[in-house]
């Protein structure tokens, strides 16, 4: 499965602006995530998110909501 150019090794992505975290392991979730990316220039605005360790549950510990 692609990933997003330098959050290869991640599978949960957050974005800042809004606060929600994605699986990039789910397709529908991973699509949404891309399309926002590209259409809002959230890389080069450093509006993503990615946590260590690489769990939905840190995401949620950081204030983050998964994405539905």
């Amino acid at each position: 499965m692609s990933r997003l150019p330098r959050f290869e090794e991640f599978r949960w992505v957050g974005t800042k602006d809004t606060m929600v975290v994605y699986d990039c392991d789910d397709p529908e979730q991973f699509e949404a995530l891309k399309t926002r990316v590209e259409s809002e220039d959230l890389l080069r605005r450093l509006q993503l998110q990615a946590f260590g360790p690489d769990t939905l549950q840190e995401a949620e510990n950081r204030g983050f909501k998964p994405a539905a």
